[in-house]
Formats: C-alpha cells, structure tokens, sequence
C-alpha cells in the first residue's frame, strides 16, 4: 500500500499541532496535538482524494523520501520538522 509522507508543525504543548503532504497541494490535518492531527490525517487523504475524484482525477503517487530530500521546495522544511508516513487507503478499522 503507498504511503505518503506527512510533514508535522507541532506549534508547542499548550497550541495545537497540523500537518501537510508534500505531494498533496491543500492536503493538511490538524488536531490538538501530533497524535490528534495524525490521526486525523487519513480522513484529510479522504476529502482530498473525493474532491479530486469529482475533478476527474486521482491523487498522485507519493513520492520517496530521497525523491521529496531533492526537491528544493520541500527539503527545507524536512530538515526542520518531523515526517511521518501515512498509509493510503487506510486498513479497515478491525473493530467493524
């Protein structure tokens, strides 16, 4: 299943924390902290992919590691934050 990575801003403990995907334009999750706006970041890859979708499109490959580390736009702010990989399409939550 791909993966697409994340790039977390957590703003400090008392702000909350978002997150955006490099190879997702306008794709970002936020929460009240990493772990809320990581677990929120799946149903975010959802409402982008349905708004493509309707466009007539689909979301695009992600990208590797060193493919984003080579990119100009984004190396920068891999080297500042935390990344995370975020599976798409989810697992079926096994409690349904």
């Amino acid at each position: 299943m791909p993966h697409y990575l994340a790039i977390i801003e957590d703003a400090g403990p008392d702000e909350t924390a978002s997150l955006w995907f490099p190879d997702l334009p306008g794709c970002i999750s936020g929460g009240d902290d990493v772990d809320e706006a990581l677990e929120n970041a799946p149903e975010a890859l959802a409402f982008y992919a349905q708004e493509l979708a309707e466009d007539g499109r689909q979301l695009p490959p992600p990208r590797t590691l060193d493919e984003l580390k080579a990119d100009p736009d984004v190396a920068g702010d891999l080297a500042k934050h935390t990344v995370a990989l975020i599976e798409w399409p989810p697992l079926a939550d096994p409690a349904e």
